[in-house]
């Protein structure tokens, strides 16, 4: 009994000390885990909507700078009307996608993507939106917008998209 029982908290208490590192290596495989077996971590097909979306929100994004997710000054006037409308509609949902250019490993761009998403989801609560009413995921390398192995075509694929639900 006692072989079995010190191994047990042990582990426990290794657990227990999970640090950041590890909690986003463990949202890496998760997402890792899901693109294996073809299932995107993205809404299901028809709770994307833009009905009732104020044309300036309509297809906007958030842009970051390489190897970043620190949200640019250029973006901060998008982040406050995104949450300037989630707080006043506290019924409305919306999902940041995090995306990242092609270069890095699979992995490394899944991280940094779930990163960009969660800096534009604090940014939206600061600015007085439900954490509730928003969810941050990760896209990687999967969604580019452009494919043109170019500068401007990478700075076009570092974002965070807002997709808005039903």
């Amino acid at each position: 009994m006692k072989k079995l029982l010190v191994p047990s908290l042990m582990v426990f208490a290794l657990a227990a000390c999970e640090t950041d590192d590890q909690k986003n290596a463990a949202i890496v495989d998760d997402a890792v885990g899901a693109q294996k077996t073809n299932v995107v971590p993205v809404d299901p097909p028809g709770t994307r909507t833009s009905d009732n979306l104020p044309d300036s929100l309509k297809g906007s994004s958030v842009f970051f700078d390489y190897d970043s997710y620190v949200i640019r000054t250029d973006a901060r006037s998008t982040v406050e009307a995104h949450a300037r409308f989630l707080a006043q509609q506290p019924s409305r949902k919306v999902t940041i996608q995090g995306n990242a250019d092609e270069r890095g490993s699979r992995e490394y761009n899944l991280a940094l993507g779930q990163k960009r998403a969660e800096a534009v989801r604090r940014a939206l609560r600061l600015q007085g939106a439900n954490d509730t009413q928003i969810e941050a995921v990760s896209m990687g390398k999967e969604h580019p917008r452009c494919t043109a192995s170019t500068e401007s075509c990478y700075a076009q694929n570092r974002r965070g998209d807002f997709v808005y639900l039903r």
